[in-house]
């Protein structure tokens, strides 16, 4: 393949050629008008941070700002008032995607699962994900992750039960794709270190393989984004722009192939600078006060 080919087929993608700031903001506007399938729930108001106990105020706030917007709303933990997340979703007649944050706390763990099921049983969890992660971070072993899914799974029988991972879990890992009734599947082309116009192409890569891990069960892209300040991550280099245009293809793929997604991330949160660096702040489509970045 010439090099022109193979420029031409990682632009698959929306044509930004000869469009402006100005023009990629009125975009990315009329995107959110129409609506996305899912948005992360980013919970922390600036000089908070997981741990910290979540009002029902300020999670009432930012629902009604993101629920004009999306279909669906993923929440990572239920505890320390994060199982308020659902709850208020599902008052502005959202969708949930409803996540126990697992680690190495085995305490804070059996909270987290007894959590789950609640508000499962209570009727507000409409996907449920045990654990986000947690074998990329090496927290769980592998038996130790499948004993809380098939646990859940028997608590909640008629509720789709998945596990949130980076993509490539899923092929290493058959046990967990065999035990899950939905493959749920982080794929960050950014952390990976890829060009931004690279980066359209590279996610369906990942997609792809997901899917070939989930052997004809449902795929869904629990997280992808682009930041829009920090610094570059290999090849991958945060800017608005980058941001605006990796997002406007993002939801144009997710329309024309029915590809699910939850976009990572809502509001920008200043507490992930600790394990990201400075780029961790600035992954939101609304800024830490709530406002609109475009």
């Amino acid at each position: 393949m010439s090099f022109k080919a193979e420029k031409q087929l990682a632009l698959t993608g929306l044509d930004f050629n000869n469009k402006t700031n100005n023009d990629l903001h009125k975009l990315s506007r009329q995107v959110l008008k129409e609506g996305l399938h899912g948005l992360c729930f980013s919970a922390y108001e600036e000089g908070q941070q997981p741990g910290d106990i979540l009002s029902r105020t300020q999670i009432q706030k930012r629902m009604k700002i993101l629920a004009p917007s999306t279909k669906w709303i993923r929440s990572f933990s239920c505890i320390d008032g994060n199982e308020l997340i659902p709850q208020i979703a599902h008052e502005y007649g959202l969708k949930t995607l409803v996540g126990a944050w697992l680690g190495t706390d085995k305490t804070l763990n059996e909270k987290e699962i007894e959590g789950l099921i609640k508000l499962a049983e209570d009727g507000f969890v409409d996907i449920a994900a045990v654990g986000n992660e947690v074998l990329y971070r090496k927290d769980l072993e592998e038996g130790e992750l499948l004993e809380y899914i098939y646990r859940v799974k028997k608590a909640i029988p008629s509720i789709k039960v998945g596990y949130v991972d980076a993509y490539y879990e899923f092929t290493q890992r058959p046990k967990i794709a065999e035990a899950c009734d939905v493959i749920l599947s982080n794929c960050y082309p950014f952390w990976e270190g890829c060009h931004a116009d690279y980066s359209l192409l590279y996610m369906k890569q990942m997609f792809q393989q997901a899917l070939r891990a989930a052997s004809g069960k449902p795929v869904i892209i629990t997280e992808t984004g682009w930041p829009s300040a920090g610094s570059n991550c290999g090849a991958a280099h945060p800017s608005m722009e980058n941001a605006l245009k990796y997002f406007l293809n993002t939801q144009q793929w997710s329309k024309e192939e029915a590809i699910d997604i939850f976009y990572f991330t809502s509001f920008d949160e200043s507490w992930k600078i600790d394990s990201e660096g400075d780029v961790g702040a600035f992954w939101g489509l609304w800024d830490k006060d709530g406002s609109l970045k475009f």
